[in-house]
């Protein structure tokens, strides 16, 4: 399943795995809400509330496309949070895990913190 994820400087899409997460979340789509950062993260809340999943990964790649179930939000990191040790991608918290970026995701770097952002199926 493919998910486009845009905000007023850019957009990307992700490819996401076949997870009880993914599935709950494509349901909710299209998703309208306000961005947050931090460190080299957007995360935003979906207004989606899923169990966490045994697979779950608080250390992740850059560009992985993330589900923090503590927050109903998606957790998009690009690069260090500030938790991270060195350059890794350290989520808050251990997320479920749905899939990565098609492209580039350094562009993630354009989103302000308050801006809106929405993901819809690509």
């Amino acid at each position: 399943m493919q998910i486009r994820i845009s905000w007023p400087a850019g957009q990307l899409t992700a490819t996401l795995d076949e997870t009880s997460t993914s599935k709950a979340l494509a349901e909710a789509l299209p998703i309208s809400a306000s961005a947050n950062t931090w460190g080299e993260e957007v995360y935003f809340d979906t207004g989606v509330s899923v169990a966490l999943e045994g697979d779950a990964q608080q250390v992740v790649a850059p560009g992985t496309v993330a589900f923090w179930t503590e927050g109903d939000a998606l957790a998009l990191p690009y690069g260090p949070t500030p938790i991270s040790r060195g350059g890794e991608c350290r989520l808050a918290s251990p997320c479920n895990v749905l899939g990565s970026f098609d492209g580039d995701p350094r562009l993630l770097s354009t989103v302000r913190d308050g801006d809106p952002v929405r993901v819809e199926l690509a």
